[in-house]
């Protein structure tokens, strides 16, 4: 018995010498990071600081509450945690913790949610939260993205992902935000800026920090920045011009097939 023993032991020994052929799932550069999804308790998030809606954003909740079925409430998940972050500025621990109470879910339910979907911030953000786009149409669009980075970059004196020390901006690179048409463009807070040059991103940027200090500055409208009104052609009209002539002779059928009664 021994010796079979010691057989077996050594050539499970052997065989450890050789690696074991395997193939992986994907072929993507593993990611060691946890910072989408793991909670790490600092001064300004933790479960310890309080929140609570106020009283006005407690009636807007009580209106998404409406919307759904009693046995169906936690459905309003999602737009409770927004109206949670534009109160409190970001997503916090305790933001989704009196999301959990309110709707009687297990918190890491609602923990679940927000972790999954961006527009949830889980940090603090500055004032003014720009999201530039840098997929194919906004790379192609224009002036091209690049441009509007780098722009923004020396504008600014920081890069993605950072926040300026004055707390009013903070600048992140997205994914298509759907107005491919008006590339390049950037989403500031809840509005689109479009048809973006190097001159006219940092007039904006500049507009926006004076409107925070000083009362009466006046900020470009959101939409295309290059005079056009939504997206027709920049050049002006090229076809369609003419109203349509009716002319019975050629608009109407030649076979007499519209004055035939159908049979009863």
């Amino acid at each position: 018995m021994a010796s079979k023993l010691f057989t077996v032991s050594r050539a499970t020994r052997a065989l450890r010498q050789f690696p074991t052929p395997y193939r992986s799932f994907s072929a993507a550069p593993q990611r060691c990071s946890d910072v989408l999804h793991v909670h790490r308790n600092k001064p300004t998030n933790n479960p310890s600081l309080p929140f609570a809606f106020s009283d006005q954003n407690l009636k807007l909740a009580d209106e998404i509450l409406k919307r759904y079925p009693p046995q169906y409430k936690k459905a309003a998940v999602m737009p409770l945690l927004d109206l949670g972050q534009r109160q409190h500025g970001y997503t916090s621990i305790s933001v989704m913790n009196e999301v959990a109470r309110m709707l009687e879910m297990p918190p890491m339910r609602v923990y679940e949610v927000a972790t999954f979907y961006t527009m949830y911030n889980r940090d603090p953000v500055g004032k003014y939260f720009l999201q530039i786009c840098t997929t194919t149409p906004c790379q192609l669009g224009g002036c091209g993205s690049d441009a509007i980075v780098k722009a923004i970059n020396e504008h600014l004196g920081i890069t993605p992902g950072h926040t300026t020390e004055d707390g009013l901006f903070t600048y992140i690179e997205v994914e298509c935000l759907g107005a491919c048409v008006n590339a390049p463009m950037v989403q500031i807070n809840d509005d689109y800026y479009e048809d973006l040059t190097p001159e006219s991103i940092k007039t904006l940027l500049t507009a926006l920090k004076e409107s925070a200090t000083t009362t009466g500055t006046k900020v470009p409208a959101p939409g295309p920045l290059s005079g056009r009104g939504t997206c027709e052609n920049s050049a002006g009209l090229t076809n369609l011009q003419d109203p349509p002539v009716w002319n019975p002779e050629t608009m109407m059928r030649k076979d007499n097939a519209l004055d035939e009664q159908p049979q009863q």
